[in-house]
């Protein structure tokens, strides 16, 4: 088999694994779920209260910027740049003129990472925890 292909296929082959699968299995579970309760109803059967106000609430809390997250957003940030310099390095190490340019790459994430553990000291919802 022919891998030729596959390399201009694979940013569009991440997106439908990262982005449509996940949606589409969401999409699934919630087909199922009005299903059982369709059949539920169907049966004369009476919904639990807790079941309809869990259908009926906002299924994502509003964000609330926190020390917490954005620190969290900094370090994972920070390891992503941290994970691109090694591989620069290593890079570094087979062809020269390759160290720069990733490194170049790396700076970006690690630095926006630093300035999001610096947020986090400022952030004036430092003690607030978001309700999940």
């Amino acid at each position: 088999m022919d891998l030729g292909i596959l390399v201009p296929l694979a940013p569009f082959i991440m997106v439908v694994c990262i982005v449509v699968i996940p949606m589409w299995l969401k999409s699934r579970d919630r087909r199922e779920m009005q299903a059982t309760v369709r059949a539920a109803i169907e049966k004369g059967q009476a919904l639990p209260p807790e079941l309809i106000e869990a259908m009926t609430k906002e299924v994502k809390p509003a964000k609330v910027s926190s020390a917490l997250r954005d620190m969290r957003t900094g370090v994972i940030l920070i390891s992503v740049g941290a994970g691109l310099a090694v591989l620069g390095f290593m890079l570094g190490q087979i062809a020269d003129e390759a160290l720069h340019p990733v490194m170049g790459a790396a700076a970006i994430p690690a630095l926006i990472g630093v300035a999001y553990v610096i947020l986090s000291f400022f952030n004036p919802n430092k003690g607030h925890q978001p309700d999940v």
